[in-house]
């Protein structure tokens, strides 16, 4: 695992946005060695490890170096290396910390932070400078010091070399590197010959570094894999009113759904599934879901995110809340049990904003459609109560997306538009349209040609969360992006055609009829048409 190539790769882009400057890049580079040393102190990062730090959390960096004084040693030594003013290296370390942090959290997986960053020093520890140690805590100096060739010093010297005469008893000390290095460059001279008698390779490294530094050459580094979530919400009566999980593989989703199915019956069925291999194979909550759900289940609107190893619950009244999360901390005592916090708006979209950004920046040359609508569908699309106008911080990634469209021939993609509970059905269906049209109008404004691009309003029919607090309806408000004529179904991550979105049991109507009541066809009544 190539640590710093990974940041590079998904941190640099967001915090450098379109100012790419070699210079900046080989300061960030150097810090992200700097903060992983600093990271792999149990010490260190037990101070925040239970904190849910906001990707555009400046301050961050302030918490993982409490003294100042190391933080102004930091940005002023990578300003002065790097020649970037001062005060523009302090901004962006600032911007990187959070999603550095983020990132590293994400390779880590289910390991300890501290313990995959020892296990992986090999891989930024020659990033490191010298005088670096005075920043970094003793047992990351000392970690680094025995692993690496060159220790890290306490000090940086700025006086000449002084030439000491040697006692004549270690010259032959000091020929023993000498002679090791001639015993070395003999073993490689007969490897060398060995090679040219016999092309094939002795060994093939890992491809974990950057091949090519001009261009758009590819990245020979390996994506990094997204924890398997889960994410349920109960209703008035306490059923399953939402569901959706993301997973690696079948096994996990099968677990997950067995577990789904015990506690909520056949209610389990309308769990959506994306299955894909962006996502953990494991989940460390896997073996207490038997125990946790029906702890969920028996409180009314109430919401739950497992990801990771962390468990974020809500529910309307704070006493709900409360016990919510103490027998949830119970059950699951390794796992990390949180309320949430109250709705950050702007936090939100800006953080969705910059994933999506990260993410369309790792698509690379002809992406997987399902790629792409993954990366957009990242994004908040915030738009204003009861309007279909897109909100101008979208629209350079939208512009992105454009060309990316453009540029894959078979591209066709779906835009589905989802709403909160707030208004009628009738209402709030014909709304998700009119703001899935705007998305396809602005795209192909951009000269996405037409035919590419498919609308489908849902409506408040597909909720993800409860619609019973502000964060939940904040979740529900969205605009999700599918392959054109695939859609992942509920409960098997099977592909049915997009004409599925709009089930008819009485074809002689237009209406959504296995997801509304008919309210549209008075001769249907109120309730969802029969099946026969």
């Amino acid at each position: 695992m190539d640590i710093i190539s990974h940041l590079t790769r998904t941190v640099s882009p967001a915090v450098l946005e379109d100012d790419r400057s070699p210079a900046k890049k080989n300061l960030l580079e150097q810090f992200y060695a700097i903060f992983a040393a600093r990271l792999a102190d149990n010490d260190t990062f037990s101070r925040f490890a239970n904190e849910n730090i906001a990707r555009d959390d400046n301050a961050f960096y302030d918490r993982v170096w409490t003294e100042g004084a190391h933080r102004d040693q930091i940005s002023r030594e990578l300003a002065g290396k790097h020649n970037v003013d001062a005060t523009a290296s302090r901004g962006l370390i600032a911007m990187a910390a959070p999603l550095a942090f983020h990132e590293i959290k994400s390779l880590a997986g289910t390991t300890p932070v501290p313990q995959f960053l020892n296990d992986n020093l090999n891989s930024y520890q020659h990033h490191i400078p010298a005088w670096a140690g005075t920043v970094l805590p003793a047992s990351a100096v000392a970690a680094t010091s025995t692993t690496a060739g060159t220790p890290i010093s306490d000090t940086t010297s700025t006086a000449p070399l002084q030439k000491e005469e040697e006692p004549k008893e270690s010259f032959m000390k000091a020929l023993l590197p000498i002679i090791g290095l001639i015993i070395l460059g003999a073993l490689a001279w007969a490897l060398l010959r060995g090679c040219q008698e016999n092309p094939e390779p002795v060994a093939t490294p890992a491809a974990t570094v950057q091949q090519g530094a001009q261009g758009n050459e590819a990245l020979a580094v390996a994506g990094a894999i997204e924890p398997a979530s889960l994410s349920v919400a109960t209703g008035e009566n306490s059923e399953l009113y939402a569901c959706r999980m993301s997973v690696g593989d079948e096994t996990l989703q099968t677990n997950v759904m067995n577990a789904l199915t015990g506690a909520f019956g056949d209610e389990a069925n309308k769990c959506r599934a994306d299955v894909d291999d962006n996502f953990a194979v494991d989940m460390p909550a896997s073996a207490q879901l038997a125990t946790i759900l029906p702890i969920i289940k028996n409180v009314p609107n109430a919401s739950m995110i497992i990801k990771g190893d962390n468990i974020t619950v809500n529910a309307p009244d704070k006493a709900a809340l409360d016990k919510l999360v103490a027998d949830l901390q119970a059950a699951a005592p390794a796992m990390t049990v949180q309320a949430e916090g109250p709705l950050d708006l702007q936090g939100k979209i800006d953080d969705s904003l910059a994933a999506a950004d990260v993410a369309m920046t790792n698509l690379g040359e002809n992406p997987d459609p399902r790629d792409v609508a993954r990366a957009l569908s990242i994004q908040v699309i915030n738009f204003q109560v009861d309007e279909a106008v897109i909100p101008e911080v979208n629209k350079a990634l939208l512009d992105r997306a454009a060309e990316i469209i453009n540029n894959v021939p078979d591209m066709k993609l779906m835009i589905v538009g989802h709403t909160d509970s707030q208004a009628s059905d009738t209402y709030n269906m014909e709304l998700s349209q009119e703001r899935a049209e705007s998305v396809k109008a602005y795209l192909v404004s951009k000269g996405v040609d037409a035919s590419k691009l498919t609308t489908k309003g849902m409506g408040e029919s597909e909720p993800i969360a409860d619609n019973s607090t502000e964060q939940g309806r904040f979740r529900n408000r969205r605009i999700e992006f599918m392959v054109n004529d695939e859609v992942v179904s509920a409960n098997d991550g099977m592909m049915m055609n997009s004409d599925s979105l709009d089930p008819d049991m009485n074809p002689l109507d237009s209406n959504n009829d296995d997801l509304l009541p008919d309210g549209d066809d008075a001769t249907q009544g109120t309730a969802v048409d029969p099946t026969n």
